[in-house]
């Protein structure tokens, strides 16, 4: 029979309830074209609004935040504007590190970052690894990630599991798929929040939001703050969650 997870409560969340909030930051180009700006000053004003948001998920009492920064998708636009993420991630990084580790931060990767160019890859290991022992909150990053293909990967590991005689195909459950994903040592989502208007999920923990609360919100990521995420949070505590039971 296959093996079945209820969502873990085991661990006490803080007064709002969530544990873990993924955020879609959506908006950094409308955002500059508002003020007749280029896209790259969206993106920089995006990662101020990251900076402010992981300083307050930290302060409000979350044990993880995940951030939607690279989809696999994104590698559709120019090649210009693609370089440039990528060289504000490097700066993001080293930039924050210190300040990330000082306060006991864990940074994770999801997705298949090990794609982007090697330089980019060996600061990011660095990165990951320096925070690794610590034992504060953890800010997850998505980069190059797309949840279809995190979805197929989990399947290929499957696969290649039945296929060595580890498991039999008819004795795989959730629990075994939950932890062939990106995110097997994260604690259940949540909330998820997508800023800028649009509703939709496009391509992000489509497996993790079974069970997760959407938060729609018309701001843009710049303007994204403190304030913002404890009323996202504030609406959160006020919903009812069943889990499918009455």
């Amino acid at each position: 029979m296959a093996t079945q997870v209820r969502p873990d409560l085991s661990q006490a969340a803080p007064a709002h309830g969530a544990r873990h909030v993924a955020i879609i930051m959506d908006g950094n180009g409308r955002w500059a074209k508002k003020r007749l700006l280029p896209r790259i000053a969206g993106h920089r004003a995006g990662v101020e609004a990251v900076r402010r948001v992981s300083r307050a998920a930290r302060e409000m009492g979350l044990e993880c935040l995940t951030l939607y920064a690279f989809s696999s998708e994104n590698w559709k636009r120019p090649a210009s504007e693609v370089a440039d993420l990528m060289g504000l991630l490097r700066h993001f990084i080293k930039a924050d590190l210190d300040e990330f580790h000082a306060n006991g931060v864990r940074l994770r990767i999801i997705g298949n970052y090990k794609a982007l160019e090697p330089s980019l890859v060996a600061l990011i290991d660095e990165a990951v690894a320096r925070t690794a022992g610590n034992s504060g909150p953890i800010i997850a990053i998505a980069l190059n990630y797309g949840a279809q293909d995190e979805m197929v990967r989990a399947v290929q590991a499957m696969a290649q599991r039945v296929a060595a005689g580890e498991i039999a195909a008819d004795a795989i459950g959730v629990g075994d798929i939950d932890a062939a994903l990106d995110t097997a040592d994260l604690p259940p989502l949540d909330l998820l929040i997508r800023t800028s208007g649009e509703q939709r999920l496009s391509n992000f923990m489509l497996w993790q939001a079974a069970y997760a609360e959407l938060y729609f919100t018309d701001m843009l990521w710049p303007d994204f703050d403190a304030q913002a995420l404890a009323q996202a949070l504030d609406a959160f505590r006020l919903r009812d969650r069943r889990f499918g039971g009455l």
